[in-house]
């Protein structure tokens, strides 16, 4: 008897796995609902055009007034003494950062179908916004990957000199992958997207971000340039995921202007609460 209750509890739990993990992709594609998503699409689009004339100005002036200037002032790359720069640095690094947040979905995914009611509803609001995270991080990655690949901007002294416009388009060779730094996104894109959910990490958020960035200067794995380009790309890139979860209502809410406000999430106590009670023996 107690084996056929194993099986039996087995099988409640992989069938509601299933059926959770089924519904948690159907809302991320299901169509938006939100009556205000115009606004919202209208305030977004304002802003990106705003942040895209700022910060592309930036570039140019970059390019052709700073960046050479700036990666002969830098020490030369494989300097010893850098060793925990290229430690800071990985902290931006793409790969290690999905990684993370898709380690905490799977935990989510696998301890959700064990609990019930209100637990349940915590931890997978929880999940809704690992899935912002994600998404935010994941969409500006690959657009950044897309973007190296067709500039084919040369990485500082790959010709044997300061040379800020190196260009080999298409070439798929890292040495040319400078322009936009995939780092630099990252970093923006997550730093954005946290300070989405909880405002008052933004002081941190943008320390972090921009610590990132200013650690490829000086590995001089990227021109100044890169870098803006990159946190342009990571800030768009996050917005735009932002806007598709309040267009559906998932983890942020729409006010009359357009603009995006997160929901009230679960406390962190909460939190850590129902942690204990999904994992306990």
């Amino acid at each position: 008897m107690a084996g056929r209750a194993l099986v039996s509890d087995s099988q409640n739990y992989f069938a509601r796995f299933a059926t959770l993990s089924w519904l948690s992709l159907a809302q991320l594609v299901r169509s938006p609902s939100h009556s205000r998503r115009a606004e919202a699409g209208r305030r977004a689009a304002r802003h990106v055009v705003w942040l895209t004339a700022g910060l592309g100005a930036a570039i140019i002036v970059l390019m052709y007034a700073i960046d050479a200037w700036e990666i002969a002032q830098m020490p030369k790359r494989g300097t010893p003494s850098l060793w925990w720069v290229r430690i800071i640095t990985d902290f931006g690094k793409d790969e290690y950062v999905l990684a993370v947040l898709g380690g905490l979905l799977i935990a989510v995914a696998l301890a959700a179908p064990a609990l019930r009611g209100i637990q349940r509803s915590l931890l997978l609001g929880l999940g809704t916004r690992l899935q912002f995270l994600f998404l935010a991080v994941a969409v500006s990655a690959l657009v950044t990957e897309v973007l190296k690949y067709s500039v084919g901007r040369g990485r500082p002294f790959v010709g044997g000199e300061a040379n800020a416009f190196l260009f080999s388009h298409f070439a798929g060779h890292p040495a040319y992958y400078s322009f936009p730094s995939g780092h630099a996104t990252t970093a923006f894109a997550l730093a954005f997207a946290v300070s989405s959910l909880w405002p008052g990490m933004r002081f941190a958020m943008a320390v972090y971000a921009v610590i990132i960035a200013g650690t490829r200067l000086v590995l001089l794995a990227h021109h100044p340039s890169d870098v803006v380009a990159g946190a342009l790309v990571g800030i768009i890139g996050a917005m735009f995921v932002r806007y598709w979860f309040a267009a559906r209502r998932l983890g942020f809410a729409i006010q009359r202007d357009g603009s995006i406000v997160p929901l009230v999430g679960p406390s962190s106590g909460r939190l850590k609460r129902v942690a204990r009670g999904a994992f306990a023996p």
